[in-house]
């Protein structure tokens, strides 16, 4: 059988493209990464994310030594969380889901790219060698902001990096000649011991307390303040703990004027 040359040359292309299609993908699957979405997350129920374990507080969790995992919440319009901070040198697990409609999450720059479909969850694992900064983006149609739908990776030096926080508990206002207290509750996101120092800065004076935490876990402090040392009128305050800081003010009053005027309002009375 004889073959035009015009067909050999286009059977011959034809074998070349092919050829380098297989080669296209192949790379892609082994060189980048690229690959279906991955169902080793599991499943989920769009409607019941907020009382899943995985996804009731979004954000970075420390699992031990260099590896950490990010539980990412993809809705329109928004990433919750839309700024994470991971140390450099860390080896860094995304799961990430949905609760409306199929977005995306792409870190720009790396091989985290990934559709987030809602009832599945998308798993994603990458390491960050070296401090920098990344953007987050959403590159599938969910909307009319889909445009604004993005975020912030902050891969910090790991000197830079922890997982401490900050909650206080104080009164507003207190009697002259009264003690009050103003109570702060220090955690560790870290699986490693934290030992550290809460200070309370409040009318020109400063107060240190040596806080003690055990891996993952929380401490309170007590600072006892006395309202006389302070003398009557407003006090701000200021309360931090390794780069975490929490503010207000405390009111010094005369409790006397209270006494004075309620008795007065008896005389009245009677």
């Amino acid at each position: 059988m004889n073959i035009h040359t015009y067909e050999k040359v286009w059977l011959a292309a034809s074998m070349v493209l092919i050829v380098g299609f297989i080669a296209t993908i192949t790379y892609g699957a082994v060189g980048p990464g690229v690959s279906m979405i991955s169902d080793d997350g599991g499943s989920i129920d769009p409607s019941e994310i907020n009382d899943d374990e995985r996804f009731e507080e979004t954000g970075v969790t420390h699992v031990g030594g260099n590896e950490y995992e990010v539980a990412v919440l993809a809705q329109a319009w928004s990433y919750s969380p839309d700024e994470i901070e991971v140390p450099a040198g860390s080896e860094v697990t995304f799961y990430v889901t949905s609760p409306d409609v199929t977005h995306s999450f792409s870190v720009v720059g790396t091989n985290v790219n990934t559709m987030v479909v809602p009832g599945q969850v998308s798993e994603m694992t990458v390491e960050f060698d070296e401090p920098g900064e990344y953007g987050i983006l959403c590159n599938e149609y969910c909307g009319e902001y889909h445009h604004t739908m993005e975020g912030t990776l902050s891969v910090v030096p790991e000197d830079e990096f922890d997982l401490t926080e900050l909650s206080v508990e104080a009164p507003d206002e207190v009697e002259a000649g009264n003690e009050t207290t103003i109570n702060a509750t220090v955690s560790d996101g870290m699986r490693t011991d934290l030992e550290t120092t809460a200070t309370l800065e409040i009318g020109g004076e400063q107060y240190d307390e040596d806080v003690t935490i055990d891996g993952d876990g929380s401490e309170s402090v007590e600072f006892a303040v006395d309202a006389d040392r302070l003398g009557e009128g407003d006090h701000d305050w200021t309360v931090t703990v390794d780069g975490e800081e929490e503010s207000g003010t405390l009111s010094v009053v005369d409790g006397a004027n209270d006494d004075s005027d309620d008795s007065e309002g008896g005389a009245d009375d009677a």
